[in-house]
């Protein structure tokens, strides 16, 4: 069946799109914007945008020649400014076409970086706390233009109407919104005077707010951005950073680094905190794009090795989101986040070579934020490395310290392995580093590219036991018979029983067990468990010798030289399970419930007999 052509044609044209205004608010609400407090960040972004205008027409009128006014008593909000305005054509074009920007027209679109928004729908934000919006519009760009009014209703609907002159004498642009009822938080005159004062802090036009009861207008911006000021001294443009930055934050900065990017036009300051945060933890930074503050959340604006910091930056060139409350990550924004980081680098850099007190307090609250920086960075790992905290035999010392008086410098994969062997590393003269933390074994093994003289090896068993000193012969064969029954009662946790001297005395047994050892002695029990089938077959190809723990007795310990010379053959068993089973509690690693209940046991047995004993 064929349509009939006029069928075809009316089935084909095209159509408009029916726009819901009331759906459109809802989804602002909920979907972009995070709280109906961005009408009032719209209203004042509008006012300067238009500011700015004028002063494209203007050039020669002074930066306090036009600004901004708002008022709220509670009935009303009103934003007033002496910006470009509009004529009737621009508010049919601008107004009442969702979507489309006056910031976008041809005639002003070589001027597009200079304004704020780009998105053109900043206006319907208005809807989120008023069911009316009144603009009252004169043009600046046609002098003898009448003023115009513009009524826009939440249902979509709206007027149009062109009135005298005298309705608004000098050019520019006043909203005016009547709040509803549910929207009170956000409009009274303090809230308003506090958004006010939150978005509007660095703007460069003169901002004043009225709130009705008669007084001089309070000014919104009275002092321009700390960095843009003029200081007598160096010290003095130091503390009055530092104090812009305590009272934005709520903390007193460890220091301040001052930023300048002047290809993007961004001047700013980062704040070092003064206390230690968390590994990886990112700060929300204060951005503001012309003035305006966009995002007291902005974490992209940094690199994440830059926890140690927390910036307020007001930048020209910066792109924001449709929402602009956080930034478009393009190639401008990644430039600049390199760049910042590279201020940061130069901080550094400064410290270590210039202030070392200051250097020193930064790596006591930072340094695991300079060894993640410096594992990535060669150029603070040679400036910084030798300067880092490490815990170590020696306790808690710098590398550079602790290679002097160590040449060989050892380095445990686990803080576990660095617990069991501590003492009697510390007691046997050697250097060992706990290199179980994040970043500090792979650090510690570049020490070497900064000082060739220095030596740095993974600490193993054999290093260790090397420096055990063994019994005389007469002593091993006496605890002969005390040893084969302790590796007997051991044998079920793959462990080794040997006697030695060893400092510190007070040490009576020393467990050697790496976690690699641990894995693999699980893997064969699993494929003895598994035996046959693919999953045996895979288990075997993978099987190697299983390296076997070690529980080395401590002859000079006087509870060792009792034990080893017991003859009941229960005793002795119980006795070393309780060497073994204290033993691994000094490694202060995870007890398996084999451990666990074996510890249990021990000592009940050993309860046990000595009640028998003095019964």
């Amino acid at each position: 069946m064929t349509l009939p052509e006029t069928a075809v044609d009316q089935a084909g044209a095209d159509r408009t799109f029916q726009v819901d205004l009331r759906g459109l608010v809802d989804l602002l609400s909920h979907h972009l914007y995070s709280s109906p407090r961005v009408y009032l960040r719209e209203l004042l972004q509008n006012a300067v945008d238009a500011l700015t205008a004028r002063h494209g027409l203007e050039p020669a009128a002074s930066a306090d020649a036009f600004g901004i006014r708002l008022y709220a008593d509670g009935s009303v909000v009103r934003v007033e400014d002496d910006g470009v305005g509009l004529t009737e054509a621009d508010v049919h074009t601008f107004l009442a076409t969702i979507g489309r920007s006056s910031k976008r027209a041809d005639r002003i679109a070589e001027q597009r970086g200079d304004f704020i928004g780009q998105f053109g729908i900043g206006l319907l934000s208005c809807f989120l706390v008023a069911d009316e919006i009144h603009v009252l519009s004169r043009s600046a760009r046609t002098p003898d233009a009448p003023a115009v009014e513009w009524r826009g209703r939440g249902d979509g609907s709206y007027t149009v109407r062109t009135l005298p002159a005298s309705a608004r004498p000098r050019p520019g642009t006043t909203v005016t919104l009547t709040p509803r009822a549910d929207a009170g938080e956000w409009t009274r005159p303090a809230q308003v005077h506090a958004l006010a004062r939150h978005f509007g802090s660095l703007l460069r036009h003169p901002v004043t707010f009225d709130d009705g009861t008669g007084g001089p207008g309070a000014r919104i911006n009275p002092e321009p951005a700390p960095w843009a000021g003029a200081y007598p001294t160096p010290g003095a443009r130091s503390r009055a950073l530092a104090a812009y930055g305590e009272q934005v934050f709520g903390f007193t900065p460890l220091d301040t680094i001052e930023l300048d990017l002047p290809a993007v036009g961004l001047k700013g300051i980062a704040c070092v905190l003064p206390e230690t945060v968390p590994a990886g933890r990112r700060h929300g930074h204060r951005v503001h794009v012309k003035g305006m503050l966009l995002s007291e959340q902005a974490e992209e604006i940094l690199p994440d090795w830059a926890f140690f910091v927390r910036c307020v930056v007001d930048a020209e060139s910066l792109r924001p989101t449709a929402s602009r409350e956080s930034l478009y990550e393009d190639d401008t924004l990644a430039a600049v986040r390199d760049a910042l980081a590279e201020r940061l680098r130069a901080w550094i850099a400064r410290a270590a070579a210039s202030d070392p007190d200051l250097l020193a307090r930064f790596l006591q609250a930072h340094h695991l934020a300079v060894k993640s920086l410096a594992v990535h960075d060669d150029e603070i790992l040679r400036m910084l490395l030798p300067w880092l905290p490490f815990e170590t035999t020696d306790g808690h010392t710098t590398l550079d310290e602790f290679a002097r008086t160590h040449r060989t410098v050892l380095v445990t994969s686990s803080v576990e392995e660095f617990r069991q062997v501590a003492a009697i590393a510390s007691a046997a003269g050697l250097g060992v580093v706990n290199g179980g933390y994040t970043y500090d074994r792979e650090l510690v093994h570049r020490l070497p590219e900064i000082r060739p003289e220095a030596s740095v090896a993974d600490l193993d068993p054999a290093t260790l036991t090397a420096h055990l000193d063994p019994v005389d012969r007469d002593t091993e064969l006496a605890a002969a018979a005390y040893l084969a029954q302790a590796r007997d009662a051991l044998a079920v946790f793959d462990c080794d029983v040997a006697l030695r001297t060893f400092q510190p005395a007070s040490a009576p047994a020393l467990l050697i067990d790496s976690r690699e050892a641990r894995h693999e002695r699980t893997r064969s029990q699993l494929a003895r468990e598994q035996e046959g089938g693919l999953w045996g077959d895979i288990l075997g190809a993978l099987r190697q010798e299983a390296p076997r723990a070690q529980l080395i007795l401590n002859q000079l310990n006087p509870l060792v030289r009792t034990a080893v010379a017991i003859d009941e053959p229960e005793l002795a068993r119980t006795s070393a399970e309780a060497l073994y089973g204290q033993a691994a509690m000094l490694s202060r690693r995870p007890l398996r419930p084999a451990e666990s209940s074996l510890i249990n046991r021990s000592f009940l047995d050993l309860l046990a007999h000595a009640l028998r004993k003095d019964s």
